[in-house]
């Protein structure tokens, strides 16, 4: 299983947002963060471009792969494809409610198969030496939530599951799109203290609705006679503002972060933004994470408004970073 240490604080797996680029910034943010792909299909990953799907700087390590997928054989195959890259963990999908992994058997809907989900863990137990780990809701639609989290507990768990990651809400499969299903099911942090209480030796995070480091940090302690969790992971929070995450080191681990500031760190990613272009590639690839910074600062808004309309111009350089950053040095504006 994985240490607490390990476990301590980590960065959502997001479709779309959460490439290699983004990994690349957040971890000039935080050394200790856990970084998670966006979820990779062992579709894509069998058939598909590998090196353009699961390819990742030895920079951004420690970082985990997450796959979606439901057949046993299909996702032990894609778990040793993800170790050979040099992954550190893979990580099964069994929370994500879109259409498509519903029509794929996958995802949210494997709440109610814990029988398969252990039959998928066991196989990619069997064919990788490094962590797997299950990330889930408390239940989907009718489910009871006490119920239907311990059932897929119990068999993973039973399987080798190394950790259990539980976005603190239900899954509604009908009914709820998937960007409402993010926040209109209420939040049950109770729920998941409960799951730990129950199973106290194993390694346990909590996902969703997080939005600062004093939330992250009474998260992890104790609340009246229920444990304190092993984990805290933050998704859109972190994406969205990710200057938060300078503050994980320090507060979570009493360690230095890695940089001074946002500008320190935006100074050491321009050899990589620059090394993104020379290679043939937008600087949005890269840019587009960026959008969140510098939040209420002067000049915040002349920033985003550069990025967003200089990166995508035909010939645009790594040059638009700095000229972006120049909003923010020469004249107050409101944010």
């Amino acid at each position: 299983m994985l240490s607490p240490q390990d476990f301590r604080f980590s960065v959502a797996p997001m479709m779309d947002w959460t490439d290699r680029h983004c990994r690349f910034f957040h971890r000039l943010l935080s050394r200790r963060a856990r970084l998670y792909t966006e979820m990779v299909t062992t579709g894509a990953v069998l058939h598909g471009d590998r090196q353009r799907l699961l390819g990742f700087s030895p920079e951004e390590q420690p970082v985990a792969l997450q796959l979606g997928g439901s057949d046993p054989d299909d996702l032990a195959r894609a778990a040793k494809i993800g170790a050979e890259f040099g992954y550190v963990e893979i990580n099964l999908n069994c929370g994500c409610p879109s259409d498509r992994v519903q029509n794929g058997r996958f995802g949210a809907c494997l709440m109610r198969e814990p029988k398969l989900v252990a039959e998928c863990l066991a196989a990619m137990k069997s064919a990788v030496s490094i962590p797997v780990t299950v990330k889930c809701r408390l239940g989907v639609d009718d489910q009871d939530t006490e119920e239907a989290l311990d059932a897929l507990a119990d068999a993973v768990l039973a399987a080798g599951c190394d950790a259990l990651i539980v976005h603190a809400r239900k899954a509604w499969l009908q009914g709820l799109s998937p960007k409402e299903n993010r926040d209109i099911p209420p939040l049950d942090y109770a729920r998941v203290r409960r799951l730990k209480a129950r199973l106290p030796s194993v390694p346990i995070a909590i996902n969703g609705g997080i939005a600062s480091m004093a939330e992250a940090q009474a998260l992890l302690a104790a609340y009246g006679d229920l444990p304190g969790l092993d984990g805290v992971m933050l998704g859109r929070a972190a994406y969205h503002n990710p200057g938060l995450l300078l503050e994980v080191d320090p507060v979570l681990y009493g360690e230095a972060a890695p940089a001074a500031d946002l500008h320190e760190a935006l100074e050491r990613l321009m050899p990589y933004l620059e090394g993104l272009v020379k290679a043939g590639h937008s600087p949005h690839a890269l840019t587009r994470h960026l959008l969140g910074l510098f939040q209420g600062q002067p000049g915040a808004r002349g920033f985003r408004r550069h990025l967003s309309t200089e990166a995508v111009k035909a010939g645009a350089d790594a040059n638009v970073l700095r000229k972006a950053l120049s909003h923010l040095r020469r004249r107050p504006e409101a944010a």
